[in-house]
């Protein structure tokens, strides 16, 4: 945090500047309020400390106007002229907390120890009621797939430890969901997770995004950010597509990476960052890399875990149990009662090939529920090219004496067999194969 110290006495200012500094705060001191005001309209503060017999000038009229240029200032009063008058009307007037003087290093430190845990409980908050207010299913990490059940696994592990994670994917699979949760279950859940979507910028503006500037670094930077790397410091810094990070700012996330150092832009002064980067991206970084799209080195320092989430055509053990709970969702939001599929739904929803996995799911159940007029959601709810992979295959359907070929009609009955049976190897006796037969052929037909 920035600290702005306002005290017509150098002695207390250089004393104090020197206690917070020791403490890894960065300073500025004020010897009149007029001096105070300039520096905090130019620049950001998170906490002033205020003299209350600030030269001729009384601090008590001096915190409102504070107050007036940045709204989220913390302010601590400190006078030698302590009463609990005068700290009831400091506390009335906005102040956060109030100190007299002398005080020591150890109460200055108390004090922004409540300051630094207050504003990370508002953050938490924050970032609940935002999540809250997008009206978002609630997130499903359960699997019946055995290849998702173990990346869940290895990022619970990970999750424990400080080490880089990719997580790699198709668009659509649930990576952001992912990142959350392996923050939610990291030793950095209380601070914050901040998200920078990489490819929605251009390069100037997501490295100032990423890192932040100060004023005047740049035509139209009219004031000073700090950036998402700072936002993101005790906490979990998500690089969203990362695959689309331009090649200018690589060198500079990879010092962070190594160094935990960054520069804003347009300044010249070494920070610090205590933070962990979880990656996420669709594109093939390891081609990247062979291009000279990406550099080698940082993929190197990003890959230390990989996490590789299959697309939903892959999990047809899980998508009809995800479907139902979009389902449930959107029913009880739209106040419908709708108590599931019907079997031709649900046969739509299985054969289809979901290109655009998870989020495609969502958004065409979300379209059933508003479009439903019974309890069930039927095919015809549906868009056309759901009901359409339904129609072909009833067409398709085989039976004795249907004009198909033999091999098809195997197909077939060893796919209707496995559906109606627990194991491949009841299946096998009763097909009348041996089991590894049995395997060879469902591997062919793609089952």
């Amino acid at each position: 945090m920035r600290l702005l110290i306002i005290d017509d006495e150098a002695n207390i200012r250089k004393t104090t500047a020197i206690a917070l500094e020791g403490m890894g705060y960065e300073t500025l001191g004020a010897e009149t309020s007029a001096v105070a005001l300039k520096n905090l309209d130019g620049s950001h503060f998170d906490v002033a400390f205020l003299d209350l017999k600030l030269g001729s000038e009384n601090g008590l009229d001096v915190l409102p106007k504070l107050l007036k240029i940045n709204p989220r200032l913390d302010i601590v009063v400190f006078t030698a002229f302590s009463t609990i008058e005068n700290a009831v009307e400091a506390i009335r007037a906005g102040a956060v907390d109030f100190l007299a003087k002398p005080f020591t290093p150890d109460q200055l430190r108390q004090v922004l120890s409540k300051i630094v845990q207050r504003r990370k409980l508002e953050g938490r908050v924050a970032e609940l009621e935002t999540r809250l207010s997008t009206d978002s299913p609630t997130t499903d990490l359960t699997t019946s797939e055995p290849a998702v059940q173990r990346v869940f696994e290895i990022a619970f592990k990970a999750a424990g430890s400080p080490a880089t994670i990719m997580i790699l994917g198709e668009s659509g699979t649930g990576k952001t969901v992912l990142a959350r949760t392996i923050h939610e279950n990291s030793p950095q859940r209380e601070n914050a997770f901040v998200t920078v979507s990489c490819p929605s910028l251009s390069r100037e503006l997501l490295e100032s995004e990423l890192f932040g500037h100060v004023k005047g670094a740049f035509t139209g930077a009219i004031t000073e950010t700090w950036g998402k790397v700072s936002l993101a410091d005790g906490g979990t810094l998500f690089m969203d597509e990362i695959g689309d990070l331009p090649l200018e700012i690589q060198p500079k996330l990879l010092r962070l990476l190594q160094e935990k150092e960054y520069e804003r832009v347009g300044e010249n002064k070494i920070r610090h960052a205590n933070v962990r980067v979880i990656a996420a991206t669709n594109r093939n970084l390891e081609q990247a890399v062979q291009e000279g799209k990406f550099r080698e080195d940082l993929f190197y320092r990003l890959n230390v875990i990989s996490l590789s989430l299959p697309p939903l055509r892959e999990r047809s053990a899980d998508v009809q149990r995800i479907a139902n709970g979009y389902l449930r969702f959107f029913a009880k939001q739209c106040g419908k009662q709708i108590k599931g599929f019907s079997p031709a739904a649900e046969q739509a929803v299985q054969n289809y090939n979901w290109p655009g996995n998870l989020r495609e799911l969502r958004n065409i159940v979300e379209r059933a529920v508003i479009l439903a007029g019974g309890s069930q959601l039927e095919v015809i709810d549906l868009p056309d090219k759901m009901s359409q992979s339904v129609l072909l295959n009833e067409s398709r359907s085989t039976h004795l004496g249907a004009l198909i070929t033999l091999e098809e009609l195997e197909n077939e009955h060893i796919r209707k067999v496995i559906e109606r049976t627990t194991t491949m190897e009841e299946a096998a006796q009763i097909l009348g194969i041996d089991p590894a037969t049995l395997y060879r052929k469902r591997k062919k037909i793609s089952l």
